[in-house]
C-alpha cells in the first residue's frame, strides 16, 4: 500500500479514531451555542434563524471548506496551519505573517476551550441539584483540569483507546435526544431553510451580531485539519457525515424545545439539559463531562503539537519536548503544559460561569481560520488553479469570516480581550525568536573548513597538548559541508586548544516534510574529520544522541572509521574512545551599537531564553558528554574609541 493510499484509506478503527481525536472541540458545542444564541426570551424567529445559521455554518464553513477543501492541503499526510505554511512558504516571505497569526490564535483558543467544555457539563449538575454553589462548580471544574494537565506527562496511549467510543457514545446520544424533541415539534424543521437565517441577519434587531454566538458552533473546524495526519483524509470525511448529522439534529431538537417554550424567559436554563428527561440528566451529565475532557484532551495535544512545528520552523523557543509513549506524533512539552494548566485556571477563576467565557470564545479562532483561508489561497494558485476559482474562494471565505469577526469583535470588551491578549503575547515570542534568528544568521561569520585541515591533523598529533576527547562533536550551523563556523575554529585552536583524535561536525536541516529521516556523511579528512548533515522532518524528534551514535556504527560496519581508541593501551584492548558534544550557546555581547528594533529584539530574544532549557536539551543529547560554550555574539561592534593616551 502506497503512502498516498495509506493516507485516504477508510477502516473501522479509523473512523473511531477519528471521532475520539477529531471532533471533541465541534462535538461539545451543542452544550453552550443556543444558549450563547438565545440571551433571556425565547423569540421563534431568533429560533429559527439562529439555527438556520448554525446549519449553514455547518455546511459552508466546516464542511465545505474543511472537509472538502482544505483537507486537500496536505503535507505529506499532515495538516495544520504551520504544515500549509510549511508547503507556500517559498513563494513569499510575507506568508509568515499569517502564519504566526494563525498559530498564536490557535495556541489561545486552547486556553479557553478547556474550561468552556467542562464548565458548560459540570454546571448541569444544577439542574439535579439547584443547591450547588458556583464556587463549588468552579472547584469541580478547576479539580477536574488540573488532573487532566497532570496526566499528560504519562502519554494518553490507554485513554485514547476509549476516545472513540465514547465519542460515538456521545454523539448517538446528541441525535437521539435530538430526534425526541423534533418528532414532537417538526415545525423546527423549516429551519434548514437559509430564508431564516437571512432574515435573523438582516430583519432582526441586532441579528447580524449574534453571528458572535452562531460562530461557536464551528469553532472546532480547525481541529479537523490539524489532526489531518492522524487519522487521514478519509476516515475525517465518511465520519464527518455521522457527526455532522448528530449535531444538526440536537441543534433542531434544542430549537424544537425552545419553540414548545417560546414567550417564556430562557432563566438560566440550558436548552442542551432540557432534552433529557429526569431520570437520565445524571447520565447525561457524566456522558457530556467526559465528552468535554476529551474535547479539552484533544485540544492539549494539539497544542503540543503545533509548538513542536513552530520550534522546528524558528517560531517558538527550543523548549524540551518529550515522548512518553512509542506512539506516532504523541509527545508532551512541559512548558506548554504548565502555561496551559495556569491559563486555564486562570480563565476559570476570572470567568468562573461558561455563559461568562462565552464572550472570550470565538474571537481568537476566527483570525486563526481567516490566516488558513489567506494561506490556501496562495496553495490553491501554486496548485494552478484557475484564477476564477481561487478568487471565487478568496471573497466567499473572505466575507463569511470577516463577517464572524466583525460580529465577534463586540466581545472584546466582555472578555474577548483576554484571548487576544494570550494571542498577542504569543504572537511577540513568535515574531522575535523568528526575527532573532534571521539576525543571528547573518551575523554568524563562516569560514572554509579546508585551510583549517592541516591545522587539525598537526593539533591530533600534537602529544604535547593534553587529549580533550577521543572523538569531538560539535554542532554546526553551517548550510555548506564545505563551511564552518569561524566561532568553532576559535573554540577548537584558541579558546583552550581542543585536542582529539576524530573531529566530528554535526548538522541538523529541517524539512518541509513532516517525517523526513535522512543523514548524508562528508569525509573532510581521512579518519581525522568528518561532517554529518540531518535531514529531518518539522514533526521529527530531535534526538541528534542517539542518531549520530546509529550514523557512527553504520559508518564502522562499511570501514569507512576506526572508533577504537588511540590511547596505547587501550587500543590493545579495543575499547571505544570517548564521544564529547560541543554547543556553542550565544550571548549578547556588551560591544554592540545596532539599530533600535534589532536592540528590542536581541534583548527580547535574550530575556526568554534565560527562561528555557539549553539547546543541548533540545538536540536530545546526553547530559554527561556535553560542554556548553558560551561566545559573543557580536552585531555591530564599536568602531570607534575615543581614548587618548596621557603621561
Amino acid at each position: 500500500m502506497d503512502a498516498k493510499h495509506g493516507h485516504t484509506a477508510i477502516s473501522t478503527a479509523g473512523l473511531l479514531i477519528a471521532l475520539g481525536i477529531i471532533y471533541g472541540d465541534i462535538g461539545t458545542s451543542p452544550l453552550y451555542v443556543m444558549k450563547a444564541i438565545v440571551p433571556e426570551l425565547i423569540d421563534p424567529r431568533l429560533i429559527l434563524g439562529g439555527i438556520s445559521c448554525v446549519i449553514w455554518t455547518l455546511t459552508l464553513q466546516t464542511t465545505v471548506k474543511y472537509v472538502i477543501l482544505t483537507l486537500n492541503a496536505d503535507n505529506n499526510g499532515e495538516g495544520g496551519i504551520f504544515s500549509l505554511y510549511a508547503l507556500v512558504r517559498r513563494k513569499a516571505t510575507w506568508l509568515t505573517i499569517p502564519a504566526i497569526i494563525g498559530g498564536a490564535a490557535l495556541l489561545a483558543d486552547g486556553v479557553i476551550t478547556p474550561p468552556i467544555s467542562v464548565s458548560s457539563a459540570i454546571e448541569g449538575l444544577k439542574q439535579v441539584y439547584p443547591q450547588l454553589s458556583q464556587d463549588t462548580i468552579v472547584y469541580i471544574v478547576i479539580a477536574i483540569i488540573a488532573g487532566l494537565f497532570l496526566l499528560q506527562s504519562f502519554g494518553t496511549q490507554i485513554v485514547g483507546k476509549a476516545f472513540g467510543p465514547i465519542m460515538f457514545l456521545w454523539f448517538t446520544m446528541l441525535g437521539v435526544l435530538g430526534i425526541s424533541w423534533i418528532v414532537q415539534n417538526p415545525t423546527i424543521l423549516k429551519a434548514a431553510n437559509p430564508y431564516y437565517a437571512y432574515e435573523l441577519l438582516v430583519k432582526y434587531p441586532g441579528g447580524f451580531w449574534l453571528l458572535g454566538a452562531v460562530f461557536l458552533c464551528t469553532t472546532g473546524a480547525e481541529a479537523l485539519y490539524s489532526d489531518l495526519g492522524h487519522c487521514g483524509k478519509g476516515n475525517i470525511r465518511i465520519s464527518w457525515i455521522f457527526v455532522k448529522s448528530t449535531l444538526v439534529l440536537n441543534y433542531l431538537g434544542q430549537g424544537a424545545w425552545l419553540l414548545s417554550h417560546q414567550g417564556e424567559q430562557l432563566n438560566g436554563r440550558n436548552p442542551f439539559y432540557e432534552l433529557m428527561p429526569s431520570w437520565f440528566l445524571l447520565i447525561g451529565i457524566g456522558v457530556a463531562t467526559i465528552a468535554a475532557i476529551i474535547a479539552s484532551q484533544a485540544l492539549i495535544t494539539g497544542s503540543f503539537t503545533l509548538v513542536a512545528e513552530a520550534i522546528r520552523l524558528n517560531l517558538w523557543p527550543k523548549v524540551k519536548l518529550n515522548y512518553p509513549t512509542d506512539v506516532k506524533g504523541q509527545l508532551y512539552v512541559p512548558s506548554m503544559n504548565r502555561l496551559l494548566l495556569l491559563g486555564c485556571i486562570g480563565v476559570v477563576l476570572y470567568f468562573r460561569e461558561s455563559s461568562n467565557m462565552e464572550a472570550a470564545y470565538g474571537l481568537a479562532i476566527t483570525l486563526t481560520m481567516l490566516m488558513t483561508t489567506l494561506l490556501l489561497t496562495v496553495w490553491l494558485r501554486t496548485r494552478r488553479v484557475p484564477m476564477v476559482v481561487v478568487v471565487l474562494f478568496a471573497l466567499t471565505y473572505g466575507i463569511i469570516e470577516g463577517s464572524f469577526l466583525i460580529a465577534n469583535l463586540i466581545k472584546f470588551p466582555h472578555g474577548g480581550w483576554v484571548s487576544l491578549a494570550i494571542g498577542s503575547a504569543l504572537m511577540v515570542v513568535m515574531y522575535v525568536w523568528l526575527r532573532a534568528y534571521y539576525i543571528k544568521r547573518r551575523l554568524t561569520e563562516f569560514v572554509k573548513i579546508d585551510p583549517y585541515m592541516d591545522a587539525l591533523r598537526e593539533l591530533s598529533n600534537d602529544e604535547s597538548v593534553p587529549k580533550y576527547s577521543t572523538h569531538l562533536v560539535f554542532m554546526t550551523s553551517a548550510e555548506r559541508s564545505s563551511e564552518i563556523e569561524s566561532k568553532i575554529i576559535y573554540s577548537i585552536f584558541q579558546k583552550r586548544p581542543k585536542r582529539a583524535d576524530i573531529y566530528w561536525f554535526v548538522h541538523v536541516d529541517t524539512t518541509d516534510e513532516p517525517y523526513t529521516m535522512e543523514y548524508k556523511v562528508v569525509e573532510l579528512a581521512p579518519d581525522d574529520a568528518f561532517r554529518i548533515t540531518f535531514r529531518l522532518g518539522f514533526r521529527v524528534e530531535q534526538r541528534i544522541n542517539l542518531y549520530f551514535r546509529k550514523v557512527v556504527e553504520d559508518l564502522v560496519r562499511n570501514k569507512e572509521v576506526d572508533i577504537t581508541s588511540r590511547y596505547e593501551s587501550l587500543s590493545k584492548q579495543h575499547v571505544t574512545g570517548d564521544f564529547r558534544f560541543v554547543v556553542l550557546e550565544k550571548f549578547l555581547s556588551v560591544e554592540n551599537e545596532f539599530p533600535v528594533m534589532e536592540k528590542l529584539v536581541m534583548q527580547a530574544y535574550f530575556y526568554i531564553k534565560q527562561f528555557i532549557a539549553s539547546e543541548d536539551k533540545y538536540f536530545g543529547l546526553d547530559t554527561s558528554s556535553v560542554k556548553v560554550e558560551k561566545v559573543p555574539l557580536v552585531i555591530t561592534p564599536v568602531r570607534d574609541v575615543a581614548l587618548t593616551r596621557i603621561t
